[in-house]
């Protein structure tokens, strides 16, 4: 394992994209998860910083005025700026925090993002026909893959990715300058049956019948958040590092979607995204919905998935098929962050954006969860 000097940092994030490509071939051709490359995201040194004040108002969104043509117009990082951006903050229950620096290394290639810029404008997720669809019953909320979506005790949506661990968008938990309001005592809600009765579920009597669905709630008992959210909202660069994790107090017993690297808007099944959230308009109900991307760029997808506030930090996942094991699998390769306006040839234009996993986020993420490199060579 090596460190990476720049120039060949920046050769490995070109040829990634030529990386693992599937094509389709033949009658029985199916969309098949690429096999990518992967770095490694390893800590090198962590700094204890003083406790925040947590003092920021809760952001159900993210706007940006920097579209797909402002992305693709962003150099790549340097090898420098991507251990910057990588580099992260825990946040632990008690209000203490660190700060964690990483290098880069690669085992046999590896991969970077690209930054971004972007400005306020107003809020707009509905595009014509609202198309979301609000999941009833709990055949259907209590079963996979809608039964991995969890509510944020701040407002947000999160995904269950691991036996303890939830990921969501860092606007949910951060403004970009300091933690929200109720961060140090966050909770994940997860929707259960409340029955009449005091029945306790599928091994009480027929007399339980479901009257509604309600939330229980677990403690977070730590998070991470990427310096590039933190530094980007100051230099125009946060929306591309729009995530983050948390760690709950204890495990939820409950079937969980795998994380996976973003393939290119042409590889995905019909073109199309998926995701389920928590939308502050349809108070407790969990509201599934599903889109082609219109574009992409090295760390953004461009859709126009109706979504209101309170979707944020929700898993975009797909459905595709798993060479190895011959099965399908669904895999979480992005998280939705908010809105953008974008000036395409002088007409603005409103898309919804979802912050793609590439491989450096992937390895990120993954070493987040695991604590050990060698358990994130898949992706």
């Amino acid at each position: 394992m090596a460190g990476i000097p720049g120039l060949l940092f920046l050769l490995l994030l070109l040829l990634l994209c030529a990386v693992g490509q599937v094509s389709p071939s033949g009658a029985h051709w199916k969309p098949t998860w690429p096999a990518y490359r992967l770095p490694v995201v390893l800590p090198q040194s962590t700094l204890h910083l003083g406790k925040p004040d947590f003092g920021a108002e809760a952001k159900l969104e993210v706007s940006s005025s920097c579209g797909p043509q402002c992305h693709k117009g962003t150099p790549l990082p340097t090898y420098e700026e991507a251990k910057q951006y990588l580099s992260y903050e825990t946040l632990y229950a008690n209000g203490s925090r660190t700060e964690t620096q990483v290098g880069i290394y690669v085992l046999s290639g590896g991969s970077g993002g690209q930054e971004s810029s972007g400005k306020a404008r107003r809020k707009r997720q509905i595009y014509g026909y609202d198309s979301r669809f609000s999941i009833f019953g709990k055949d259907f909320l209590l079963n996979y893959p809608f039964s991995t979506s969890v509510k944020l005790s701040t407002g947000c949506t999160g995904t269950l990715v691991a036996e303890r661990h939830v990921l969501t968008a860092a606007h949910c938990i951060h403004d970009g300058k300091t933690y929200v309001k109720g961060t140090q005592k966050l909770r994940v809600g997860f929707l259960k049956p409340k029955f009449k009765d005091g029945g306790r579920g599928a091994n009480s009597s027929s007399s339980a019948i479901p009257e509604k669905m309600k939330f229980q709630w677990i403690r977070v008992k730590r998070t991470h958040v990427p310096k590039g959210w933190i530094k980007g909202n100051a230099n125009d660069i946060g929306m591309d590092y729009d995530y983050a994790l948390l760690e709950l107090k204890k495990p939820h017993k409950r079937k969980f979607m795998k994380i996976g690297v973003s393939p290119p808007a042409k590889q995905l099944p019909g073109g199309r995204i998926h995701f389920s959230g928590y939308d502050n308009d349809r108070p407790g109900n969990l509201v599934y919905r599903f889109c082609d991307v219109k574009d992409e760029t090295y760390d953004l997808l461009y859709q126009q998935c109706d979504a209101q506030p309170g979707a944020s930090g929700s898993g975009v996942y797909v459905r595709m098929w798993k060479r190895q094991q011959q099965k399908w699998e669904r895999k979480i390769i992005g998280i939705f962050s908010g809105h953008q306006w974008v000036d395409m040839n002088g007409s603005p234009q409103d898309f919804n954006v979802a912050v793609r996993i590439t491989p450096l986020k992937y390895a990120q993420i993954c070493y987040w969860i695991k604590g050990n490199y060698l358990d994130c060579r898949e992706g």
